[in-house]
C-alpha cells in the first residue's frame, strides 16, 4: 500500500536527498513547496489515506506540523525530536501515533530504559520505530541525528522481532537512496516483508508505481511504500498522486 508523507524543514514542506541532512552546505533539496503542510495534510484525508508521517527535520517545525495534524486528526503520524516528555503533547494535538529514533539510542548504543519510559507513557499501540538506516559493508545499520550518525543496531530478523514486541510499527527509511528517484532497495524490502511481524513502511528512491508494485510483490503486501520526490504534488514527474490513490483502492477491493 501507498503511505503518504509530508517532510518539514525550516518550517516549509520539502523533498531533501537524505544522506545530505547534516550539512547545510551540502544539503540538496528537490522540491519546495509553496502550499502549507495543511494543504497536504487536508489531501490526505480527503482521499482516505491513513499512517502517512510528518517528519520535523530540525527546529522550527512545530507549528506547521501542529497545523498538519489539526487537518487531519487521527489520520498522520509524527516524528521528529520526539521524547517521553512531548509525545503526549502531539497525541492530544491529534497524531494517531508518535515516530521515534534518536531519543532511544545513546552513544550510538538502543537505550532500553528510555524505550520503556516511552512506552509506559504512551503505550506500545501509539509508538512508532524509525529504524531508518544506511549500509555499512553487507549489513544495514540503524543511523540517528538526522541520519548521519550510525549506531551499533543492525537491522535484522533478530531486532526485528525483538523490537516488535514495544511498538506498533516500523518506519524504515533507506537512506542511502532516500531522495535520489533511482529506485528502492529490494534487499531490504525483501529483508523486513521476511522479517517484520508487524506493520513497516519503507521510504527510499521510489521513482516509479512500478516500484509500489515491486514492493507489494517482494514482501507479499507485508511492506508499505512512501513515495516522496517522485510524486507530482512534491513536483517529480515520476507517480501521479492520483494513480498511487487508485493502486490503494485496488488493493482493498481485491
Amino acid at each position: 500500500m501507498f503511505r503518504p508523507c509530508i517532510d518539514l524543514h525550516e518550517g516549509r514542506v520539502k523533498q531533501i536527498v537524505g544522506g545530505t541532512l547534516g550539512d547545510s552546505q551540502a544539503l540538496r533539496t528537490n522540491f519546495v513547496s509553496d502550499r502549507p503542510a495543511s494543504w497536504f495534510a487536508e489531501l490526505y484525508r480527503r482521499d482516505s489515506l491513513k499512517g502517512g508521517h510528518v517528519i520535523m527535520l530540525g527546529p522550527g517545525n512545530e507549528p506547521a506540523a501542529f497545523e498538519a495534524l489539526q487537518s487531519y486528526p487521527g489520520g498522520l503520524q509524527i516524528g521528529g525530536g520526539i521524547n517521553s516528555s512531548n509525545a503526549c503533547s502531539y497525541l492530544e494535538a491529534g497524531a494517531s501515533h508518535v515516530i521515534v529514533t534518536s531519543w532511544v539510542f545513546r552513544d550510538g548504543k538502543l537505550d532500553w530504559t528510555r524505550l520503556k519510559d516511552l512506552v509506559n507513557a504512551i503505550g506500545k499501540n501509539r509508538l512508532v520505530l524509525d529504524l531508518s538506516c544506511r549500509k555499512r559493508n553487507s549489513e544495514y545499520f540503524v543511523v540517528t541525528d538526522r541520519w548521519q550518525k550510525f549506531t551499533d543496531l543492525a537491522v535484522s530478523e533478530e531486532t526485528l522481532r525483538s523490537l516488535a514486541a514495544h511498538c506498533a510499527e516500523f518506519l524504515v527509511h533507506a537512506v542511502d537512496v532516500e531522495g535520489l528517484c533511482q529506485g528502492i532497495d529490494p534487499r531490504l524490502v525483501d529483508l523486513l516483508g521476511q522479517s517484520c511481524p508487524i506493520p513497516v513502511t519503507y521510504a527510499g528512491g521510489a521513482k516509479s508505481l512500478q516500484d509500489l508494485e515491486d514492493v507489494t510483490r517482494l514482501s507479499s503486501g507485508r511492506v508499505d511504500l512512501t513515495i516522496g520526490s517522485a510524486l507530482d504534488i512534491f513536483g517529480g514527474g515520476g507517480v501521479k498522486y492520483s494513480d498511487a490513490v487508485s493502486f490503494n483502492r485496488r488493493q482493498v477491493v481485491a
